[in-house]
């Protein structure tokens, strides 16, 4: 696949900012209700209704993997295929919907009759199938048929977009006001961009209208204070895939979206821990094999990238150039509060939420500044930087670990973020957190004129590419040296590469 050059390109693009009118019969309300489960968090999640002559943007469902904190080792591979086969059928139906939105706007119930009955169905067959895998090493979950049932759901980004509040990992990156959005233009409903699905005008926010919004815990007696970097390039040779074998192992496309990566080589969807362990490396320290991936960022400019016809890319509503990001840093930091226990290998961590745009933000965990204004970060909103600076994406990675767990069964509940005051949850224990940094250098977004263009990140394609979507992904496949020599650092409180 081809990895764009980082530069303006002159080729126009069609924008299609059509707005999708869904008459509801009667003029009633379908209450649209977030799905938010306990976890990292920036505050409460939003509740929007859907009422008569409403935007109808994209297609709303229950989340079901955060419901499902036990499941059996036995019955995990079959869980984990039915839950990446759901995410096929919201990208069906949202397919569906979107191509045909006159008829959605025309007939009140072909919404229904044509998307979200049939996607209903076939929810519920993948949910009794989980249930009888779950049953078959265990308890059968009970209640799963009450997340067979989809929405439609609005764009609330005209009035303001999600809440601010507080990042994960008890440190205050919050966007005090990120509910700004660009004066003028037209706002649309969430469908604008190359492909017909975001992101919007009302997406981006001009950082130097951001308060400064970032402070973090004083470190305490005990704390451990060092760093350790470790250098993995900037996916400078090329590896994509549109896998997850995190989320989805087994499941080819099971992202919906392009992944960059970085260290790892051997990642992709059927990768073991033998294949991670015998891979090869892009990182400059061969004892760390880890696997670093995250969405890519595309320039939706008008051109087409290699995969304008592949999963994961335009067959996905995913268009535009892939960008190289400019600059990859990728540093393990201690804890304000105490020292820091080595990970164990093939400890996997997700950061974020690939779904937050419906799920609600209760795990959401990602940032958006620009390089000169990082005392200031975004969490909903995509910056416009000032000329001269360059977009930046950070994550933070939860930074205690239940002692016990290499993986869970909805990847989050082994793993934690601290508590504010840097200290971690009772039955959790500190471990070097992993603070990833991207930098790009990417035009400012150009609503108007000839030749529009704005960035964003790849995403499932009902989530239309919202920045609150954005997620990373790791895995330790450092050798025991290398961690060895990276809890040392971190505990003696130097910085060490």
């Amino acid at each position: 696949m081809r990895r764009s050059a980082r530069r303006r390109s002159t080729g126009g693009r069609r924008v299609v900012a059509a707005s999708i009118a869904l008459m509801l019969g009667g003029g009633g309300l379908i209450a649209v209700n977030t799905y938010a489960s306990a976890g990292e968090g920036w505050g409460q999640s939003q509740n929007q209704t859907l009422g008569a002559d409403a935007a109808a943007s994209t297609i709303k469902c229950p989340e079901v993997a955060n419901g499902l904190s036990e499941v059996p080792d036995a019955a995990r591979p079959e869980v984990d295929k039915e839950l990446a086969a759901m995410d096929s059928q919201i990208t069906e139906a949202y397919q569906r919907f979107a191509e045909q939105k006159e008829q959605v706007a025309q007939d009140p119930k072909f919404a229904e009759n044509a998307v979200l009955g049939p996607l209903e169905d076939k929810r519920t067959a993948s949910l009794d199938r989980i249930a009888t895998a779950i049953d078959r090493a265990g308890e059968r979950p009970q209640g799963l048929e009450s997340m067979a049932a989809c929405e439609l759901q609005q764009d609330d980004a005209d009035n303001g977009g999600q809440d601010g509040g507080d990042q994960g990992d008890g440190q205050d990156q919050g966007q005090e006001n990120g509910g700004q959005g660009q004066d003028g233009g037209d706002q649309g409903d969430g469908n604008g961009g190359q492909a017909g699905n975001g992101p919007e005008q009302s997406d981006f926010v001009d950082i130097q209208s951001v308060q400064p919004n970032v402070s973090n815990p004083p470190a305490q007696q005990n704390a451990s204070r060092g760093t350790f970097a470790t250098d993995c390039g900037v996916n400078e040779n090329g590896k994509f895939n549109p896998d997850n074998v995190i989320v989805a192992p087994g499941v080819a496309n099971g992202a919906h979206h392009m992944h960059d990566y970085v260290g790892n080589q051997a990642n992709d969807a059927f990768a073991s821990d033998d294949d991670l362990a015998n891979g090869q490396t892009t990182c400059v320290d061969q004892g760390d094999k880890s696997t670093y991936y995250w969405p890519v960022l595309r320039l939706q400019n008008g051109q087409q990238e290699n995969d304008a016809n592949a999963d994961g890319g335009g067959k996905d509503r995913n268009v535009g150039e892939i960008q190289t990001p400019s600059q990859v840093t990728l540093n393990f930091v201690g804890n304000p509060r105490s020292k820091v226990t080595a990970m164990p290998r093939f400890l996997r961590i997700i950061t974020g939420d690939a779904k937050a745009f419906v799920n609600g933000n209760a795990n959401a965990n990602a940032s958006w500044s620009c390089t000169g204004f990082e005392d200031r970060q975004l969490k909903d909103k995509y910056p416009i930087c000032p000329e001269g600076s360059q977009v930046v994406r950070t994550f933070k990675f939860q930074s205690c670990w239940d002692g016990q767990n290499t993986d869970s069964a909805n990847h989050r509940t082994h793993v934690a973020f601290a508590e504010a005051n840097g200290a971690c949850p009772n039955g959790f224990r500190a471990i070097p957190q992993l603070v990833q940094r991207i930098v790009y250098d990417v035009p400012p977004p150009v609503f108007d004129g000839a030749n529009p263009s704005v960035f964003a990140v790849d995403s499932f394609p009902e989530q239309l590419h919202k920045p609150v979507t954005d997620h990373g992904d790791f895995i330790n496949v450092f050798d025991q040296r290398l961690m060895n020599k990276v809890v040392n650092c971190i505990n003696t409180g130097r910085k060490c590469r």
